[in-house]
């Protein structure tokens, strides 16, 4: 693959960073504040639009910000890995952005510039990360979106706020710098160098396969933003926040990156080849499996909504580890397409749970009975979202799992594919049930009821959208399908 220098991946990543001065300048003028989001939400999309044919044919781009280690530089490099994750990323932050304006007035939230200021600085963070040349980059990024999130999990400000941004810290801190960063330097030891490479840059360097099994369970765990088991955690207890923060956490932004980051790992750094040679997908899809069904169980168990799409999210997010961990095209493909899929369905039922929040006032399932009469886009939207996250056609998320079956059963691998159809089932038994009492349960207060209409139109608008790309990308999902093979190869 031929990389030409360019500073439009640099671009890319610091138009939301530079934006969010003019936000935050627009404080006492909600209206322009709001125009500066959606506006910089738009140039990232055009940027991140504007290098994808160039990826498509087979080519790339890369610029160097700064040396800061010998042989180690602050670097940008767009592949069709990169591409494939700020793709999804810029379009569902420039929704949430619309959502957003929707929620956050309807509801009269404080602190609203910070609100879209820090939203504007995680958007650069997660591009810094899927543009990193090399490991350094992408932990540096890593941390920036870390920091620049918290102000989001404790939006609300209240002891419950600051107890789940202390717990989100904890996690995520303590396991990047705890785990992560000693797994960087071993491998820069090993290697003499930290970028990413095809095949892997530990190939070749003559490490034990003890050594190299303690650097993948270091970075399997060190990235704990994918809520791999036991260090998921963070994951529910951030559900205090607004839902379209939600809907970043699990659709655009926090968790996706901590799966790319480990995607980069198992791709670029071990390489599939020498993981097949030493024996270690078992140890990723056996942390991803279990994670994959405790998840789903609890979930199961969970009336509030936003805590059972929570718990989901930590079962799916360990869908796309899985398919990376079988070391086959087919299911490394599944694992990578599954990012756009998911993010789609999920940032939908995510935004379906804020628009009844804010329609009326309800959070807990239980309370639900017959919503769906009185929201239907909603509801539709929510069926829809549901359904592409149990893989169920003519939805987007058919066809990641489908690629994760294959690539089950081209590797013999029968025991995941009793996790991927067990853990389908129980998708469908958290989810369906929440659609059938939405239209045919009887309500519990018909008078009260009956006052409740649809959320306002920016909140019905992006949600319609995000439903209706769930569906468009069963019959059109070629552009994510040629950068997930890609992806493979370059």
């Amino acid at each position: 693959m031929s990389y030409q220098t360019s500073i439009w991946p640099l671009a890319a990543v610091l138009i939301s960073l530079i934006g969010s001065i003019p936000i935050m300048l627009s404080d006492r003028n909600p209206n322009l504040r709001e125009s500066w989001t959606i506006l910089i939400a738009l140039g990232k999309v055009a940027i991140v639009a504007s290098l994808l044919p160039t990826v498509l044919a087979g080519g790339g781009f890369e610029f160097t910000i700064v040396e800061v280690i010998p042989g180690v530089p602050l670097a940008l490099r767009v592949d069709a890995m990169g591409m494939f994750f700020a793709l999804v990323a810029s379009i569902l932050w420039f929704l949430t952005s619309v959502y957003s304006i929707g929620y956050m007035r309807a509801l009269n939230e404080h602190a609203q510039t910070r609100y879209y200021a820090s939203f504007a600085v995680a958007i650069s963070a997660t591009l810094g990360v899927a543009f990193s040349a090399n490991l350094l980059t992408l932990y540096l990024f890593y941390e920036m979106l870390s920091l620049s999130t918290y102000p989001l999990v404790t939006h609300h400000q209240d002891a419950e706020a600051r107890r789940s941004g202390r717990k989100y810290l904890t996690y995520i801190l303590g396991t990047s710098i705890g785990l992560a960063l000693p797994a960087m330097l071993i491998v820069y030891s090993l290697a003499g160098t930290l970028d990413f490479k095809i095949g892997g840059i530990l190939s070749g360097t003559g490490a034990s396969s003890q050594t190299l099994a303690l650097v993948l369970v270091l970075f399997l765990f060190g990235f704990a933003k994918s809520g791999l088991m036991p260090f998921h955690g963070w994951l529910p207890a951030a559900m205090v926040v607004p839902t379209p923060v939600s809907a970043f956490l699990h659709g655009v932004a926090v968790v996706k990156v901590g799966v790319f980051s480990i995607l980069r790992v198992i791709f670029h750094i071990f390489g599939p080849e020498q993981l097949l040679a030493v024996n270690l997908g078992w140890v990723i899809t056996t942390l991803a499996s279990i994670t994959i069904l405790v998840a789903s169980m609890i979930a199961l168990t969970q009336d509030n909504l936003k805590r059972r799409l929570a718990y989901s999210t930590i079962g799916q997010l360990s869908y796309m580890i899985l398919g990376a961990g079988m070391l086959t095209a087919a299911g490394m493909t599944g694992g990578l397409l599954h990012i756009a899929m998911h993010a789609f369905g999920k940032i939908t039922l995510f935004f379906c749970a804020g628009a009844i929040f804010v329609a009326a006032g309800k959070k807990y399932i239980s309370q639900m009975d017959g919503l769906g009469r009185r929201m239907p886009i909603t509801y539709l939207a929510f069926f829809f979202g549901s359904l592409s996250i149990i893989g169920m056609p003519p939805l987007g998320g058919f066809i990641s799992k489908w690629n994760l079956v294959i690539g089950a059963v081209s590797s013999d691998q029968l025991l995941l594919l009793l996790v991927l159809l067990s853990s389908s089932l129980l998708n469908a038994a958290y989810f369906l049930p929440i659609v059938y009492r939405g239209y045919f349960a009887k309500a519990a207060d018909p008078v009260f009821d009956q006052g409740i209409k649809e959320a306002p139109l920016f909140c019905l608008v992006a949600l319609s959208i995000t439903a209706c790309g769930s569906l468009a990308l069963f019959f059109y999902p070629d552009i994510f399908l040629r950068l997930a093979r890609l992806a493979l190869f370059s």
